[in-house]
């Protein structure tokens, strides 16, 4: 007995020794994976978004955009994502030429990115494929989704018509704070320079009816709160609005019918924001096709060739994609420029 009692007392010790080792072994292995592999706590910072907060650590390399309001600031910022989703299916297959592509934005890639669909209803799977360590998308479209992107990889919602407080939140979220800031300040000083510049006409001709239509069966007021209406606004002009509409929301766009465009006579200058999305886009120019229809419409019709700007010159066309599609600092210097080059030549003053 007493023999046997050594044996089980050698075998309960080895075995104690062996469980030691195995231990050290499995901590060893968790502190090497802890060095090496997790990023550095030091460097994790807490994103709070439309949707909620997220916690992001080093700078995102693999960025997914979700919709053209997510890709404007990511590329504004220098970051190029290798997944995108367009609000619009322009394009089938990936972007393997993105500067024919993706309108605006394409031409700002230095690579080919993967199509995950369109914003609103993206391809998890595509995604998931991509194995990306951020993924930014818009609240207004991707809500629902939010708690199935997380278990992917941190994802931020931002919030449409909020463009710099969304340029702020995609830069903590890719860490670069101080270039957004910097973007801003440019932005602000760039459209007081074309404040100042369109000052005379502003001052001779100051209604604007700002129009926005793919032909002209309907058309919508935009008003001044709007991200179209309101650069005009800014730059000194005074939008037209519709008697009766004082107690709607500032951001809605009413929608008009073409017996109503006399009413708005007295509008000094007439711009029409082309919005004609209807047909793929193939290899099209992009804001030669949002206008065509519009313009061939609008020369055509008596009601609008009727009105006192039509018969003055003072008609401008501007594709509506500059300031709905992309309404940060990008599209609002290409806004800018669309504008000042239709308003200020002489001859249509």
């Amino acid at each position: 007995m007493r023999i046997v009692a050594f044996i089980r007392l050698v075998t309960f010790a080895l075995l104690t020794m062996v469980a030691i080792v195995a231990c050290q072994g499995d901590v060893n292995h968790l502190s090497r994976i802890s060095s090496s592999s997790l990023p550095d706590r030091s460097d994790c910072r807490t994103i709070k978004h439309e949707s909620g907060e997220t916690k992001i650590c080093g700078q995102p390399k693999k960025v997914v955009a979700l919709g053209p309001y997510a890709l404007e600031p990511l590329i504004a910022l220098g970051i190029q994502p290798i997944g995108f989703a367009d609000h619009i299916a322009f394009h089938k297959g990936d972007y393997t030429n993105p500067s024919y592509q993706i309108p605006y934005l394409g031409q700002r890639m230095a690579h080919s990115l993967v199509n995950v669909g369109l914003d609103s209803s993206p391809s998890i799977e595509s995604i998931l494929k991509l194995k990306p360590d951020l993924i930014v998308g818009l609240h207004q479209n991707n809500v629902a989704q939010y708690k199935t992107f997380s278990k992917i990889a941190p994802t931020v919602l931002i919030n449409y018509g909020e463009p710099e407080a969304n340029l702020r939140t995609i830069a903590k979220a890719v860490d670069r704070t101080k270039q957004a800031e910097q973007l801003l300040t440019e932005t602000q000083q760039k459209i007081a320079f074309a404040r100042e510049t369109l000052a005379p006409l502003a001052t001779t001709h100051s209604k604007v009816l700002l129009l926005s239509a793919s032909e002209l069966q309907t058309m919508t007021l935009e008003q001044s709160a709007a991200p179209c209406g309101a650069l005009i606004n800014t730059l000194g002009f005074q939008l037209l609005t519709l008697p009766g509409t004082e107690n709607m929301n500032p951001e809605a766009s009413p929608v008009l019918s073409l017996e109503t465009l006399p009413d708005f006579n007295e509008a000094d200058l007439i711009i029409l924001l082309g919005s004609n999305f209807s047909d793929r886009l193939e290899d099209r120019n992009f804001e030669a096709h949002q206008l065509s229809k519009l313009k061939q419409a609008w020369e055509t019709n008596a009601i609008a060739q009727s009105l006192e700007a039509s018969k003055a010159g003072r008609v401008y066309f501007i594709p509506v994609y500059l300031c709905r599609g992309l309404p940060g600092a990008l599209g609002t210097q290409l806004y800018l420029n669309e504008l000042q080059k239709e308003l200020l030549p002489a001859k249509n003053i």
